[in-house]
Formats: structure tokens, sequence, C-alpha cells
């Protein structure tokens, strides 16, 4: 009696740890590919503003040919912007993240500096092809912004659980490792000097 109640019990104990690691390995698998989702989902407004670059750089050729190395270095970091994008490892590769962040960061900053630009063609800044395409750009920027705010939320939430112990031995199991997030660079970091003259 006192054996089929201790056999019964390592049973029942068995189950439930089986039971444990089932669901926390389901739990793991659903964060990871979550922080796929919302990874793609970054990767789709970065490639929405791939496609519109060239659209509005033609835009803004047309009124102001003699602004051709602006426009010749934003076509140039729109094609290294895309070469780094096809990068399979960038969620788990620091090094490929950092160079994927660079790349964005000079596009962007590009891009602001042909808004500057714009401001000297008051008959550009009328033109309703390029206002069209200047509002599809800012739209574009926001959903940038909203897409890396949810990748980086849901990066949080799976890094947690593989770090965290007990999940974090069954990811290590699973060779599910750490994913990558966005860093703000030390320039971006700064509160921009604003002057009145």
């Amino acid at each position: 009696m006192r054996n089929s109640l201790l056999v019964a019990l390592i049973f029942v104990l068995l189950i439930l740890l089986f039971g444990w690691i089932f669901t926390s390995y389901n739990n793991l698998v659903r964060l990871d590919e979550n922080v796929g989702a919302k990874w793609s989902q970054v990767l789709n407004q970065y490639k929405r503003r791939y496609d519109l670059i060239p659209n509005l750089v033609a835009t803004v050729q047309g009124y102001a040919d003699h602004e051709h190395e602006t426009l010749t270095e934003i076509a140039n970091l729109r094609s290294q912007a895309g070469k780094t994008m096809l990068s399979p490892d960038l969620t788990t590769n620091p090094q490929a993240m950092k160079a994927f962040q660079e790349s964005q960061t000079a596009l962007s900053s590009a891009l602001s500096r042909l808004m500057v630009i714009v401001e000297r063609y008051p008959d550009l800044k009328a033109n309703e092809s390029f206002m069209s395409l200047q509002a599809q750009l800012e739209g574009t920027e926001n959903r940038i912004t909203v897409a890396r705010k949810e990748y980086i939320e849901a990066v949080k939430q799976f890094n947690i659980r593989v770090r965290t112990i007990p999940t974090a031995w069954i990811a290590s199991w699973m060779g599910m490792e750490r994913k990558q997030t966005f860093d703000i660079p030390e320039a971006e970091q700064q509160a921009p000097h604003v002057e009145f003259k």
C-alpha cells in the first residue's frame, strides 16, 4: 500500500513537472513569435519609408537641382539601409543591430536635412505632390516610432522570461537567447538647443 502511494505521488509529480515544462516552453515560444511579429512590423515601416524616399527625392530634385549633394547622400544612405535590413540575425546579434540602427539614424538625419533644404523653395512647399509625400513620410516616421516601441516592449517581456529562473533553464535547454533591442545614440539623448535671435 505504501509503495503504491509513493509510486502514485511520483507519477503525479512527474506529470506536474512535465506539464510545467510544456507550459513554460509554449509561453516562451509565444513570446518569441510575438517578438518576431513586432520586428517584422518595424521592418515593414522602415521599408515603407525606404519606398517613399525615391518619390520624395524626385519631387525635390525637380525644384532643387543644385542640392545634388544632399539628394545623392540620401540615395546612398537609402541603399545602405536596404542592405542592412536584409540581415537575418539582427535581433540576436548586437553588432548587426548596431549597424542597422546606425544606417537608419543616418537616413533619418539626411531626411531631416532635406526638409530644411525644402524650406528654401516656397513653390515646392506648396506643391501638392510634395505635400502628400511629406505627409506620408511624417506618418511613416510616427509609425516607425510606434513599431519600435511595441518591439521594445515585446523584447522586454521575452528577455525577462529568458533570463529569470526557472524558465531560464528551459530557454537555455531549448537554445532560446536574449533578443537585441534599440539603443538611443548619445547625440539623440541630448536636449535640442533652441535659440531665438
